[in-house]
């Protein structure tokens, strides 16, 4: 085996790592999935997965991190973690390793995709030009990627702990019902997986939708998120389809918050674990409605082309590529 990279999206549910040969851009020799909660750091994962795989020497890694990168360290978002990347290389032995936002991962491994590796909501018109990308998961990440005239240079922000917009009667209502339970409503409280399952509640608790017994006892067994957007795609409880359709909705008008502030011509990426699940509800309409719903900036908007990320590994592909050029 010759130089090999170390690859790494670490999340706030999971952490996923791979090992990369320098000269194959794409494709990894093996992978391991980890559940972040069961570890107290990422070196205590890195190095069990090294250990585990002593065949391969690492020349190089870089690390995906939800959260922001300061001085080679991160006090991870939704993890009790700091990762600081000198600590890593120094108790892993690896002689270069490089720290980035998860959504810079993933705007990095956008560039690394092919054509039927996206699914188009608005074809919009081709302008050479800023690009982002938003990622509604654990947590709701956002990031620009900086046209040069030549290529781009993507960049982190935490643009999702931005204050939440409400744009109707419905969302102010949200907004009060969320203003007890906490000081600053940040868009991530209702874009992301623990959002959608406060998105439902708000509408229980509300008395805008009854709650169904069913549903109430399989939250006890699964992740809340998950069993609203099984059983509002499914149409089996209404309550969990009108939730799902104000999350598709606050999610286009935030999407479109952010092609304004990077004024991004070049086009608009969702990304994320959410997105590829929930594809069916994003083309009906929703979605699209409230992204170009800006006034004046219809138009600005309907020119954008807005694709779903569908590779699920971008981050992964987008921290190797990270290493491999710049580690």
């Amino acid at each position: 085996m010759g130089k090999m990279i170390l690859a790494g999206d670490i999340g706030g549910t999971k952490t996923h790592l791979a090992l990369f040969e320098e000269e194959e851009k794409s494709k990894w020799v093996l992978d391991e999935k980890f559940k972040s909660a069961d570890h107290d750091s990422l070196r205590s994962i890195v190095k069990q997965f090294l250990a585990d795989h002593p065949e391969h020497q690492v020349e190089k890694a870089c690390f995906g991190i939800a959260g922001p990168v300061k001085d080679r360290k991160c006090k991870a978002t939704n993890l009790p973690w700091i990762v600081d990347a000198d600590l890593i290389e120094k108790e892993a032995n690896i002689p270069s390793v490089s720290l980035i936002n998860d959504l810079e991962a993933n705007a990095f491994g956008i560039q690394c995709l092919d054509e039927d590796e996206f699914f188009s909501l608005n074809e919009g018109e081709k302008h050479a030009g800023n690009a982002a990308l938003i990622s509604a998961g654990t947590g709701l990440g956002e990031a620009g990627l900086f046209w040069d005239e030549k290529r781009y240079h993507p960049f982190a922000c935490e643009g999702g702990h931005c204050s939440f917009a409400p744009e109707n009667d419905l969302e102010i209502q949200l907004l009060r019902y969320l203003r007890k339970q906490y000081d600053h409503i940040s868009v991530e409280r209702v874009l992301s997986g623990p959002g959608l399952h406060r998105l439902y509640k708000f509408l229980i608790d509300a008395g805008l939708e009854k709650e169904k017994e069913e549903v109430k006892k399989a939250f006890e067994k699964t992740d809340p998120a998950y069993v609203i957007t099984k059983m509002g795609m499914s149409g089996a409880c209404p309550a969990c389809s009108r939730a799902l359709d104000l999350f598709v909705s606050i999610y286009g008008s935030e999407a479109a918050n952010l092609a304004l502030k990077m004024l991004s011509i070049g086009g608009l990426y969702i990304g994320g674990g959410i997105a590829p699940k929930i594809l069916n509800e994003l083309k009906e309409g929703g979605f699209m409605k409230r992204f170009i719903q800006k006034g004046r900036f219809t138009s600005l908007l309907l020119a954008i082309p807005v694709k779903v990320v569908l590779n699920e590994n971008t981050a992964l592909l987008g921290a190797s590529h990270y290493a491999r050029e710049h580690g």
